[in-house]
């Protein structure tokens, strides 16, 4: 089983986007007892993930409840790294 963080890059490396919830849904099944796969911390793993140019933000919209969700997505550089550094 990988790291928590690795795991969340591996997703982005299909080239699709995804929030918060989407991260902790794909990764629920594995990691669903981590105290860290909650909205807050896989936020934060995702902006750290962003200023170290492996993600970047590719849209907001509000949710049902009128808070803002972030989406993110790699690029081809993104995910050529992330490949190279977890397997």
């Amino acid at each position: 089983m990988k790291p928590l963080n690795y795991a969340i890059l591996k997703l982005f490396t299909d080239g699709r986007e995804a929030c918060p919830e989407d991260v902790i849904e794909a990764l629920k099944g594995e990691y669903g007892h981590f105290k860290a796969l909650n909205k807050r911390d896989v936020l934060t793993s995702l902006m750290t993930a962003e200023s170290n140019g492996l993600l970047e933000e590719s849209r907001f919209e509000l949710d049902e409840e009128g808070e803002v969700r972030m989406f993110f997505r790699s690029n081809e550089e993104g995910i050529a790294t992330i490949n190279k550094y977890i397997r």
